[in-house]
């Protein structure tokens, strides 16, 4: 089982939209994923069509109360894609476990004693825009991260800080976290500005910018509303393609899959498997 950090401190550069795709995405290879919400604003919860207002059982209860994570764990709409949602009590955790001893490592322990590696083969955890002990739990519990970036240049500034937070978490807590990739989402290819953006970017981290561009796309906007992946909402849309290309780099990376086609999308992996 990997555990997947998708992590930025800069609000609104896709997040969310890539935890939840991504993983909607990886069913359709015949993965199974869990999604956990550890984001105060309960976005990625919303996205799965969950009420935050509404839900009794949320990660607070993990953190704080350490209840045990099976019984956190929710369907989705997609089959092999589960959730455990988050509630807007999750912003007081940082000040709950300000003086807890290994307060960083909650959700590792709480992984490691669910013994999930025979239910799941992704959890993925989509972290807040902040460095604080939430983000902290999820670097620690996590094998990879995996970095969305807006080609912006505004999307460089502290970066530099993320890099630091997730060195010093190899070196004191999790020394096997690797970052898998950096991804770059809602671009618009029509600028001179993102392509010097990108090239920026790539100055910075090399092979770890993924070949594949997340492009804006009024359908992955509108997905969230109706609670669906944009595989569901609009299967053919940009942003399912993009997405669906996405999970095929991300996988090859990991090293869980060979080399595909570019423009492979989920469907077409479903056909091959069924032939």
């Amino acid at each position: 089982m990997k555990r997947i950090a998708v992590i930025n401190q800069k609000g609104g550069v896709g997040k969310t939209t890539t935890t939840v795709n991504l993983g909607a995405a990886l069913t359709h290879h015949g993965q199974r994923v869990l999604l956990l919400d550890l984001d105060p604003q309960a976005n990625m919860t919303v996205h799965v069509d969950k009420r935050p207002d509404l839900e009794s059982d949320t990660l607070t209860n993990l953190l704080i109360d350490n209840a045990p994570l099976d019984a956190l764990i929710q369907p989705t709409s997609l089959e092999n894609l589960f959730v455990v949602p988050s509630d807007t009590s999750l912003a007081g955790v940082e000040q709950v476990l300000a003086n807890r001893i290994g307060r960083e490592t909650i959700l590792r322990q709480a992984l490691d004693d669910a013994r999930l590696a025979e239910r799941f083969d992704f959890v993925m955890f989509d972290c807040p825009p902040s460095l604080g002990v939430l983000s902290a739990n999820a670097l620690v519990a996590a094998d990879y991260v995996v970095i969305p970036m807006q080609a912006e240049y505004l999307s460089l500034q502290g970066m530099a800080k993320l890099l630091e937070v997730i060195d010093l978490v190899q070196r004191q807590l999790n020394p096997g976290l690797q970052i898998a990739c950096v991804l770059p989402c809602m671009l618009d290819s029509r600028t001179n500005l993102s392509a010097e953006v990108l090239h920026e970017i790539e100055s910075h981290f090399g092979a770890l910018l993924t070949k594949t561009r997340i492009r804006n796309n009024v359908k992955l906007a509108e997905a969230p509303s109706f609670g669906r992946s944009i595989f569901e909402h609009a299967p053919d849309s940009n942003g399912a393609r993009d997405y669906a290309a996405f999970a095929l780099e991300f996988l090859e990376k990991i090293g869980e899959r060979q080399a595909e086609t570019p423009n492979e999308t989920p469907a077409d992996a479903e056909a091959e498997a069924d032939a």
